[in-house]
């Protein structure tokens, strides 16, 4: 199935659980193997195959397993619309108020 953005976040999340859960098995691991290498727990990795919502970083440590963080560099590819490039960071700084109300 074509993800595109009419779908549903619901799909989406099915979709995407049932790539992770092919590319695993296409790596001939199990769900105890892959979810050990990534440091999270099994029941994480089984929400995260049947499309349920999980916390990102679990999202993070699996690609790193399955050897996805490719296709994360071409989907968010760095310093694009006005995003810091390599090595850079963007700081805000911000005006501290004084008790008058105004600007310090």
């Amino acid at each position: 199935m074509q993800i595109f953005p009419l779908l549903s976040d619901r799909i989406v999340l099915v979709e995407l659980g049932a790539r992770i859960a092919a590319k695993r098995i296409a790596l001939d691991l199990s769900q105890a193997q892959a979810s050990q290498r990534a440091g999270i727990s099994k029941r994480t990795l089984e929400r995260l195959e049947a499309g349920h919502s999980v916390q990102l970083s679990s999202l993070v440590r699996i690609l790193r397993v399955l050897d996805g963080f490719s296709g994360l560099d071409q989907l968010f590819p760095e310093g694009r619309h006005g995003e810091p490039g390599p090595g850079r960071v963007r700081v805000r700084v911000s005006r501290t108020r004084n008790s008058a109300g105004g600007s310090a």
